[in-house]
């Protein structure tokens, strides 16, 4: 569907709506008309697309139409307060139930706005009347936390909303507890239409078969904060920022604090303009932090997953995933936070540092369907590659920083698992894969090289390209310890120096007679 000029123009602010947003709308209105009193739909729009505008709207018709009253859900205390505001701005009149809200004045609203833990509190203590609520919508809908209240509301319309209909907890599938899904504008239409900025998408492989899956289906803190604060993988980051996102206004999500900090403290070191956010930064702190980051045109804002929701910084330039995750809803929550469109702005930068775009297709597929993702969650789930899957069709692709180094050579890649087929083929020892790695290694160095020192200075730019060809080898052999693969590596770098040393004038002669 091609939305016109005017029509995108159509909503400046407060009451009016987008073509799309009115025909979402109109569609949930035609569900109230027909479907039971205690119906539950479930309505799915990308991150951008106006999802608080378009319920705010819901309830404001659904007020002036109906003698119900109206429960607005949240996950968190900061998105209470901003559906609050947005729902003043269509004008109705709402409380927002905290903890130390008083409710001897709830006669006199029509619609409450409730974080759910606060409001799980209050009708436990039944100090909230909600005999008279004839529609619950739940922001976020994806989070399980709030199915313990639908006991609560048994009487009442559920809508909800979310940018991903894929149930956070793969044991509480999302069609368990709503009868129908109704999807919205795709990202695709909303970034050709202009309502959202295109995504240009980077990729730096990455080994992650050291990353342990805890009991929510996602890598454990630990185990990511053991891969990600290594020097290797912040080297990796610095130079994934240096070559996509320098000078442009990022952020950067982690999975852990510690991680948060190390990042904090290698882009600080470099003179760049960092600050770091996590949950125990106080709320001055936080607002402070994010003033500065709105007033700062080249700021960089490393956090730990608190931004993925109820954050809107349009003027967000890059995002950089830091992490890797198994939850298609936080990646889809990270990169969109980049996705506003902004004065000039109608793209983004977003930079995979966890193999994310190889799991889960790139950001705005339209390979997915979220009906049948809605309907059995399970077939989606077993269809995503593990990471053992994913690396094994990975090849090393060398920076355009460093592939300059090496101009003089034609081709730099050694396919590792093809040797490794062809020496066992013909009864060699696996061992000889490596020495002709380092061969290669080798002619390439000197190929760029006036002296043995030039050379030898070349090898520190092959860090990354041996740690593949050598993770490719464990593999091949089946043997990866984490002790192996260090010692493996170190060793490597010590045959190709000594191999230079011991043949650099013969190969610059043969190189010479060749040329």
């Amino acid at each position: 569907m091609t939305l016109s000029t005017y029509e995108r123009e159509e909503r400046k602010a407060g009451k009016e709506l987008y073509h799309y947003q009115k025909g979402a709308i109109h569609k949930i209105f035609e569900c109230f008309e027909s479907a039971a009193d205690d119906y539950h739909l479930l309505y799915q729009l990308p991150t951008g697309g106006g999802k608080t505008v378009i319920f705010s709207e819901i309830v404001r018709q659904y007020l002036r139409t109906r003698q119900k009253k109206v429960l607005v859900m949240t996950h968190r205390i900061e998105l209470c307060k901003q559906t609050s505001a947005v729902l003043s701005e269509f004008g109705v009149t709402n409380k927002v139930v905290d903890s130390k809200a008083k409710l001897d004045d709830q006669r006199d609203y029509d619609c409450f706005v409730a974080m759910v833990e606060t409001l799980n509190n209050r009708l436990k203590d039944d100090k909230l009347d909600i005999s008279d609520i004839g529609l619950v919508i739940i922001d976020e809908a994806h989070y399980n936390s709030f199915t313990k209240l639908f006991k609560f509301f048994d009487k009442a319309f559920i809508l909800g909303v979310t940018a991903t209909p894929l149930s956070s907890n793969i044991e509480l599938p999302m069609t368990d507890n709503y009868n129908e899904l109704i999807v919205g504008e795709s990202i695709e239409s909303l970034i050709d239409n202009r309502f959202l900025a295109k995504a240009n998408m980077f990729s730096y492989n990455v080994g992650l078969t050291s990353l342990v899956v805890g009991a929510n289906g996602d890598y454990t803190v630990k185990s990511s904060e053991d891969l990600y604060t290594n020097s290797e993988m912040l080297t990796k980051l610095m130079t994934a920022y240096t070559e996509k996102c320098y000078h442009k206004k990022t952020l950067i999500f982690n999975n852990g604090i510690n991680t948060s900090l190390f990042v904090y403290d290698l882009f600080k070191r470099a003179g760049l303009p960092i600050a770091h956010l996590d949950n125990t930064t106080t709320k001055k702190e936080r607002a402070n932090i994010l003033k500065w980051f709105k007033e700062t045109p080249n700021a960089i804002l490393t956090s730990v997953s608190i931004l993925t929701t109820g954050f809107d910084e349009p003027s967000v330039e890059a995002i950089i995933l830091n992490r890797a995750t198994k939850s298609l809803t936080l990646y889809y929550q990270m990169i969109g936070r980049g996705s506003r469109i902004f004065k000039d702005k109608d793209t983004f930068d977003v930079v995979d540092l966890g193999n994310n775009f190889h799991r889960f297709g790139p950001w705005g597929s339209t390979n997915l369907d979220w009906q049948r993702i809605f309907k059995y969650p399970s077939h989606y789930l077993d269809g995503i590659l593990t990471d053992e899957e994913l690396e094994s069709n990975f090849r090393y692709e060398m920076p355009d920083s460093i592939r300059q180094s090496f101009s003089k050579s034609e081709t730099v890649y050694f396919d590792i698992n093809k040797t490794y087929i062809e020496s066992i083929r013909r009864g060699e020892s696996s061992k000889v894969v490596l020495k002709r790695s380092i061969a290669q290694h080798a002619k390439i160095c000197v190929e760029n090289s006036e002296d043995i020192y030039d050379a030898l200075a070349l090898i520190k730019l092959l860090g990354d390209d041996i740690d593949f060809r050598i993770n490719r080898y464990s593999k091949c052999i089946s043997k990866s310890t984490h002790n192996f693969l260090e010692w493996l590596k170190e060793d490597y770098k010590k045959k190709l120096r000594s191999y230079l040393r011991e043949n650099f004038d013969n190969l610059k002669t043969n190189l010479q007679e060749q040329n």
